[in-house]
């Protein structure tokens, strides 16, 4: 990782009519030279990161982030403790002084990561209420040795999974609440590990896997405490942790594994500076794509467990995993500073996660492919590596993915803005939100961001209240070729200061900002193509950072939802299936097309067609997206569904066909829950 400026722009600009010099500068990275001193950092002998995360409430989202959270409250996510059986609070050993109970493992914490950060951001009360009542228990079940919550063991070992989930819950509810019950509970549970053999510690396949979280909890304790014993305990974690450091393999092919746990290498290089463990977590990024991720979205054909010889664009993905690599990706960006991680995690908020739920939150799918043309109630193994009807858009479909669904978006919403080393904010995830912070020496501002990024090119900030001088960071993309911001002072005066910015950058703007201060980011989209020579040179059409899928006809087919529920998800007695119910999702419309365009001469193969943002603040289903591209397609008659109930792989380019050229239109690919977004190319 490099804290170096790369350029600095040669101006330092004056706005007329005042002396408020604006200084730009270009960086790769944020210097971490500087301590924040309004937020808490990594402590020595950690590396500061390049970004620190404000606490949870800071930043409150608008537009469609804010409609997605809104939509899971109201939808799944906000219902899941009245409905699913694993959330029942009767006997559920998260609520017992001693752990006690008939369930209580993974499904309560993987939910209320989510369901607690959706209240806090919101500040819904009946979910800080509800939130807080689990809390409680949690806070109240520490016993004398220093464990909390549900014991649990396997094989005579103990299993600390679940509790590791906690673990972010509690750190969420600190941050909102400043319960200063967390420090001693966390720090007397750590003493508890830190004493347990290493023979007993994390040796169960979850957590032996994904013991990163327990490195990320021991760093945030130790920022906060500086126990010496934690960085003990920390070398200790990813001693027994799964080696996610091999250069040619990992060491499961699980797909939430990998999503979640190739991170703990570049998060245990916070303590071991060995550029090696850091380099170690973009390998395993690289290596897992290369493999079997030659497709758009941002993840990779796993299904549940990547298979040699299964890498098509058929392949899906759990939504667990998105979810898991959006948190990733956002952990990353804080800890490197590489735009790379931010440009990634809007890969898969804005082309993969969408279209792995239903609009109303309401069902969401197992398993979500990039190519897709058929979502069922079939068992479609061993074309998928899942038996069961995992296609489906189903609220019970597998007990993970229907409770871990709910951290994607309050967790996208928290990363929107980030304080920076030297007393400044960066703004890391373009979208409509208004951010409470302090900066400089502690001076509080708000500054509100208006755009409908991703359906915008334009990203305006406003300086609402607040009166300081600090450096504020734009976050460059890397498809971007040149960015401008303009920045307009408060007052009678229209003068502006401007500059430009190369793609994979951030552009620091240090001034003296105060209330009304305006600045406006322009980030010009461009349309592009990418190719998979591994899945046979098949295409995906890009603009900015929108991937485009075919526009298929969509039939939804109602389907009993308490027939389709697998055996690890479970009804409560009281819950009505009919109020939560399935739906197959079939093509109306022929699929199977090809793209008929000229490489050398992408722009002017197609046609952007650009509408006004949805009134309902909703751009993620055909019928709402702002954006749709005209293009011209050719059926391939011989490319069909296979054995399985699955498209067949796609056909080798160029492709030869007979069929008439049609005119055809692409939508962003988040909005397509039936879909084709890896095309063959028609050859001339």
């Amino acid at each position: 990782m490099k804290n170096i400026l790369l350029l600095t722009v040669g101006m330092t600009a004056a706005l007329a009519g005042c002396r408020n010099e604006t200084r730009f500068d270009i960086v790769e990275r944020p210097c971490t030279s500087a301590v924040n001193t309004n937020y808490t950092g990594h402590r020595n002998p950690l590396l500061p990161a390049a970004f620190i995360k404000l606490p949870v409430g800071s930043i409150r989202p608008g537009g469609w982030v804010e409609e997605y959270l809104l939509r899971q409250r109201d939808g799944l996510t906000g219902h899941l403790g009245q409905i699913s059986a694993w959330l029942d609070k009767t006997n559920n050993a998260w609520l017992h002084p001693q752990g006690i109970g008939d369930h209580g493992w993974e499904e309560v914490p993987y939910w209320l990561k989510g369901y607690g950060n959706i209240g806090y951001i919101l500040n819904d009360t009946a979910m800080r209420h509800e939130t807080a009542r689990w809390i409680e228990a949690v806070l109240n079940s520490q016993r004398s040795n220093g464990f909390f919550g549900p014991y649990i063991e396997r094989h005579g070992k103990p299993d600390l999974w679940g509790n590791m989930i906690m673990l972010w819950c509690l750190q969420s509810w600190y941050e909102y609440s400043a319960d200063e019950r967390v420090i001693p509970l966390m720090t007397a549970y750590f003493r508890w590990q830190h004493q347990l053999p290493d023979s007993l510690f994390l040796e169960d396949y979850w957590e032996h896997s994904r013991g990163g979280d327990n490195l990320y909890s021991i760093y945030w304790l130790y920022n906060i405490t500086g126990d010496a014993f934690l960085l003990e305990l920390a070398s200790k974690t990813h001693g027994n942790t799964a080696d996610w450091t091999q250069r040619d393999r990992l060491p499961n092919w699980h797909n939430v594994n990998i999503a979640q746990a190739f991170r703990e290498p570049a998060t245990y290089y916070l303590q071991s500076h060995d550029t090696a463990h850091l380099q170690a977590t973009y390998r395993a990024f690289h290596l897992i794509r290369r493999l079997y991720g030659q497709a758009p979205g941002g993840m990779f054909g796993a299904d549940e467990n990547a298979r040699p010889g299964y890498h098509d664009p058929r392949q899906g993905v759990e939504t667990c995993g998105m979810v898991e690599q959006m948190s990733s990706d956002e952990m990353l960006l804080r800890i490197t500073g590489d735009p790379f991680w931010a440009d990634h995690c809007e890969n898969i908020a804005f082309n993969s996660y969408p279209a792995a739920v239903m609009p109303d939150f309401k069902a969401l799918r197992y398993i979500t492919a990039p190519n897709m043309i058929l979502s069922d109630d079939r068992n479609h193994h061993p074309g998928i590596d899942n038996g069961g009807p995992f296609l489906l858009m189903n609220p019970f479909s597998s007990r993970c993915c229907q409770h871990n669904h709910a951290q994607g978006w309050p967790y996208y919403a928290e990363n929107l803005w980030l304080a920076s080393p030297d007393n400044g904010l960066a703004a890391t995830l373009y979208a409509e939100s208004t951010v409470r912070a302090l900066v400089a020496n502690g001076q509080p501002v708000v500054l509100e961001q208006q755009t409908h990024y991703p359906f915008d090119e334009t990203v305006r900030i406003i300086v609402r209240e607040g009166h300081a001088r600090f450096p504020l960071y734009l976050r460059i993309p890397q498809w971007c070729r040149e960015a401008t911001v303009r920045v307009a002072g408060a007052g009678a005066t229209t003068a502006t200061a401007s500059a430009t910015a190369p793609p994979a950058s951030y552009l620091r703007i240090e001034r003296t900002w105060t209330t009304g201060d305006t600045l406006v980011l322009s980030l010009p989209m461009h349309l592009y193509t990418q190719t998979y020579a591994q899945n046979g040179n098949s295409v995906s059409l890009h603009y900015g950072p929108l991937a485009f899928s075919l526009l298929i006809e969509e039939q939804y087919i109602e389907k009993n939802s308490a027939a389709t529920t697998q055996w690890d998800s479970r009804w409560q007695a009281t819950a009505d299936p009919a109020q939560w119910p399935s739906y197959e999702i079939r093509p109306a419309s022929a699929w199977n097309y090809g793209l008929l365009f000229d490489p050398a001469q992408v722009e002017a193969s197609f046609e952007v067609v650009k509408q006004l943002s949805p009134a309902d603040r909703f751009p993620f289903t055909p019928a709402t997206v702002p954006w749709t591209i005209k293009a011209k397609g050719v059926r391939i008659p011989e490319w069909g569904i296979d054995e399985h109930g699955l498209c067949a792989f796609v056909p080798q380019s160029p492709v030869s066909s007979a069929a008439p050229v049609e005119e055809i239109t692409l939508v962003p690919m988040g909005a397509a829950r039936l879909r084709i977004a890896a095309f063959p190319v028609i050859g001339h």
